[in-house]
Parts: C-alpha cells; sequence; structure tokens
C-alpha cells in the first residue's frame, strides 16, 4: 500500500472520494471504531459534497478511487494532529 510510505515521506496523495478529486496530507491510516481501513488527513484541495474543502477529515480506504502519491511535500503535522489518534482501534502508520 503507498499510504505508509506517503505518510513517512509527507508525500501529498490525491484520489477521488464521493466523486470529488481530493489532495490531502496523509497523517494517520488504521482501522478505525467501526472496522474500516481509514486515513485522516488534512484536504488542501479538491471539493467535498459537505462543501468543507480544506480541513480535518477521515476517509474510508476502500472508497478512495484513483489514489496517487505525489512528488510535493508537506512540511509536518498540522495544528490540532495528536499522535494515537482515538479515532483509530488499530494504527498502522502516523507522523
Amino acid at each position: 500500500m503507498q499510504i505508509p510510505a506517503a505518510i513517512q515521506n509527507r508525500n501529498l496523495i490525491s484520489f477521488f472520494y464521493d466523486g470529488y478529486g481530493r489532495t490531502v496530507e496523509p497523517h494517520t491510516l488504521g482501522v478505525d471504531g467501526k472496522g474500516h481501513q481509514a486515513l485522516r488527513a488534512y484536504q488542501v484541495a479538491g471539493g467535498s459534497g459537505s462543501g468543507e474543502f480544506v480541513g480535518w477529515k477521515i476517509f474510508h480506504v476502500s472508497e478512495m478511487r484513483s489514489l496517487t502519491v505525489l512528488p510535493q511535500h508537506f512540511t509536518g503535522p498540522r495544528q490540532g494532529y495528536k499522535r494515537g489518534d482515538k479515532a483509530f482501534f488499530v494504527i498502522h502508520a502516523e507522523l
């Protein structure tokens, strides 16, 4: 899977989710409380059904389409990030 390497190397990733293209800074990958493989990320570009185009979001990995690790890097954790995210039952990778 490409997401752990993107987290470790601080690469932006892009994908389609709920019909919208999105670009995010990946922070935590794991299994959420309902058993879904999930990604906590800070969205920096793209669309959203909620109208919130920028900010913290959780994405179910099974619903991500056309995932691409981009060559662009981000500097580090965004404000509000917490290691050991309580939304996850198991954490596979985190900043």
